[in-house]
């Protein structure tokens, strides 16, 4: 006696829909996938590299869900809004700009040079004048020719950038400071105010130089001659003869005061104190 094996129509039903299902999830992984690689996601830096692929995403379990590993650090939940998840963690890098400096000399662009490194001066290495405007000169000579104090290049704001080289008189001797000439003419615009009052203090400092000069020379003239007169005075004759002096004369030129003796004619040239 056969017995016929009668096939339930609902679960040949279900079967259908079941595979149908695998196969409708299947290709949402995929497109998953597809759409992790295409996010350009840097991978975890503790992620384990397969295959010299640094972008491929991990399935991980985490409290009996799935999940995956970003490579970015988090973790996302596998679920159907995964394209919406990773279009808002996926953004395109933003463009570089870099901004290069402009030379004031000759308005070109450039990336470097020589005067921006050492003293800040926007002026390309095409447009150095080594000789003319950008020439260097000493700590020494800035404070003679334009009349600074050391507080000017260090204290005053900004402080003036230099240079140290060795001297050249005396390599004994300490470093040079060099300073860029065109810097230090403007600060001396600073504290002088303007050109002119700068040649007025100038002109004035050199007048009192002079004069300066002139009294230490008028000096040296007068105590020469003070040796030479006292040289022609006969000492021998000094004992036996007592000068009498006559009424004292002034001399302007020289500030001075002069007696005769009235006996022998004896001149003596003095000063008052």
């Amino acid at each position: 006696m056969s017995t016929a094996i009668e096939q339930d129509p609902c679960k040949d039903k279900e079967s259908i829909e079941n595979t149908q299902h695998f196969k409708e999830r299947a290709e949402r992984n995929r497109q998953k996938a597809l759409l992790l690689k295409k996010s350009k996601i840097v991978s975890h830096p503790y992620t384990k590299r397969e295959n010299g692929d640094s972008t491929n995403s991990k399935l991980t379990q985490s409290q009996g869900q799935r999940v995956i590993d970003s490579g970015a650090g988090f973790l996302i939940e596998e679920n159907d809004d995964l394209e919406e998840q990773m279009l808002k963690i996926v953004a395109e890098p933003a463009p570089i700009v870099i901004d290069l400096p402009h030379c004031s000399e000759c308005k070109s662009e450039f990336k470097d040079s020589y005067l921006l490194q050492t003293f800040d001066l926007i002026v390309c290495d095409n447009c150095r004048d080594s000789r003319g405007k950008h020439s260097l000169i000493t700590k020494t000579e800035a404070k003679q020719e334009y009349l600074l104090k050391d507080c000017d290049f260090d204290k005053r704001d900004p402080p003036l950038k230099y240079i140290t080289r060795k001297n050249p008189h005396n390599v004994n001797w300490g470093e040079m400071k060099l300073y860029l000439q065109l810097q230090v003419e403007q600060r001396a615009l600073e504290v002088w105010g303007s050109e002119e009052k700068l040649l007025q203090e100038r002109e004035l400092r050199d007048v009192k130089r002079e004069g300066s000069k002139i009294k230490k020379f008028n000096k040296k003239i007068k105590q020469l001659r003070m040796q030479v007169r006292s040289s022609l005075y006969d000492k021998t004759t000094k004992a036996s003869h007592t000068h009498e002096f006559g009424e004292d004369a002034y001399n302007e030129e020289d500030d001075t005061y002069t007696h005769t003796c009235t006996t022998c004619g004896y001149e003596e040239t003095y000063e008052k104190m």
